[in-house]
């Protein structure tokens, strides 16, 4: 069915039926939602070039993506983020476009997007210290809202965070509650802006509990099984090495819990760990007693809610930047106990 077929059904006017189609404050509620069930009923989808030509709009959301970050794709947490933005994306009827650019090119694809009309608005993931990004998109002019913080970026915008440093100094906390006070960190990227208020929370909670911060029981890298399992296997080895862990992501976990087992050790007897695990939905753990003690929060729901407001940004560009800051619950599971003596 098309838009004349549609609006010859409903006795509208062609322009109504679009206006109302596209959301446009000018048509009644009533017949906005009479429109959209029929289209519903119809499985009428308008097509996206005359569209765009009508109001101006893509209808299209965008998130580029540094080639030397595409191995991100195929991690559960960016699946699980992307899931949740297409779903609210397609509830709204916006289409999304990830673009791979190569290293640096990222400047050149924002503007590309912006000239060509590709995109109505755009999300920043993975924010690092000082991100560049966020003044060269005020630049260029684009809507957009970012996944996470960047501290140092002294300029306005919008942003749906999880408060990572409270996430971790509770953990600590409750290791240190336990009895543990030789405590490793496990952590991402420190450039990376999520890492740094990680590592904030875990030093802001020894500090406060009268433990010294010691620099030997800290990793950052790249949060793989891998990473993980080496990081673990180091700190294990030193002359005095930690009995808990904090562990920046589920993946890592699982390597630190693979190096715990190869050192003839139980995790949760002999070596606590706490990992972040995103509420991951192909890794959930939904057994009666958690396998892993977490900090747990949904990259799902981060994904719904920032899609939303990057919309909101492109209908409503001169309202205040909107911010959420999701709190992270901490789950008590198996990988946690008291203190060897």
């Amino acid at each position: 069915m098309n838009l004349k077929q549609l609006s010859a059904l409903l006795g509208l006017s062609q322009t109504t039926v679009s206006r109302a189609l596209n959301g446009y404050a000018d048509v009644s509620a009533a017949t906005r939602a009479r429109v959209l069930a029929a289209a519903e009923a119809h499985d009428y989808r308008p097509n996206t070039r005359a569209r765009a030509l009508a109001t101006g709009r893509s209808g299209v959301i965008g998130h580029v993506i540094p080639r030397i970050n595409t191995h991100a794709m195929v991690n559960p947490i960016f699946a699980d983020f992307i899931a949740g933005a297409g779903e609210t994306y397609s509830q709204a009827g916006y289409e999304m476009l990830i673009s791979v650019v190569d290293d640096g090119e990222e400047e050149k694809a924002y503007r590309s997007m912006k000239r060509r009309g590709l995109v109505d608005g755009l999300v920043v993931s993975a924010p690092r210290m000082n991100d560049p990004r966020i003044a060269l998109l005020d630049e260029i002019g684009l809507p957009y809202a970012v996944h996470g913080r960047a501290t140092g970026a002294d300029r306005p915008y919008c942003w749906v965070d999880v408060n990572n440093r409270r996430a971790f100094a509770r953990a600590t906390d409750f290791l240190i509650d336990l009895g543990h006070r030789r405590i490793g960190l496990i952590n991402g990227m420190e450039t990376m802006d999520f890492a740094h208020r990680r590592r904030r929370g875990y030093e802001e909670a020894l500090r406060a509990r009268g433990l010294a911060v010691d620099a030997a029981l800290t990793r950052q890298d790249e949060m793989t099984e891998g990473y993980g399992w080496r990081a673990a296997r180091e700190l294990l080895a030193l002359p005095d090495p930690p009995t808990a862990f904090l562990v920046s992501s589920v993946i890592c976990m699982l390597g630190v819990r693979r190096a715990i087992e190869e050192a003839g050790l139980m995790l949760g007897r002999d070596v606590s760990a706490i990992t972040h695990d995103d509420q991951l939905s192909y890794l959930r753990d939904d057994g009666p007693v958690p396998t892993f003690t977490a900090t747990r929060s949904s990259v799902r729901e981060a994904g719904q809610r920032l899609a939303r407001m990057v919309i909101d940004r492109i209908d409503t560009p001169q309202v205040p930047h909107a911010h959420e800051l999701l709190e992270a619950e901490l789950i008590i599971g198996r990988s946690t106990g008291p203190a060897p003596r």
